[in-house]
């Protein structure tokens, strides 16, 4: 099944909460996929996350940025992205079936960024690299194919 049908739900399999608004693309008010898309701009979201990798790496190399700090990186609610998912994306998204994953997948994207700079900040740089290239790239594949996803579901 792809990523976008398990997304909005798919309208072909019968549902237990059949009195609940219909989940697929296809079902989506023209009105509310245009107010997402006025509330957020997710190829800026897209182009930010993708930009988060540079940013760690140069952290690695010793360029930090002081506004990149462990205590906030960590957090997924402090981004841009992160409020809009735990707001009005929350409002409008939140019944339909993989939005949960989009919140825990950008979660565990913030963890893995955050202890990529924790290893960093005490020294283990060759730990902060196997990260990076572990649980933070797949992390971030993984939400920018949601996002992705979710921005061809709103232009249908």
């Amino acid at each position: 099944m792809g990523l976008l049908k398990r997304f909005f739900g798919n309208h072909e399999s019968p549902r237990a909460d059949a009195g609940a608004p219909k989940a697929n693309s296809m079902d989506l008010p023209p009105a509310i996929a245009a107010a997402i898309l006025n509330e957020i701009d997710l190829d800026t979201a897209i182009a930010v996350h993708e930009g988060w990798k540079r940013q760690l790496q140069n952290h690695l190399n010793g360029q930090p940025d002081d506004n990149f700090c462990q205590e906030i990186v960590c957090l997924d609610d402090q981004c841009d992205l992160g409020q809009w998912l735990h707001g009005p994306a929350t409002e409008r998204l939140g019944q339909y079936p993989l939005f949960s994953v989009l919140i825990a997948r950008h979660k565990y994207f913030h963890e893995q960024a955050g202890t990529v700079l924790a290893l960093a900040h005490a020294g283990k740089r060759e730990d902060a690299l196997k990260v990076m290239e572990g649980g933070y790239r797949h992390a971030s594949v993984q939400v920018i194919l949601q996002l992705k996803a979710l921005k061809r579901g709103l232009r249908r």
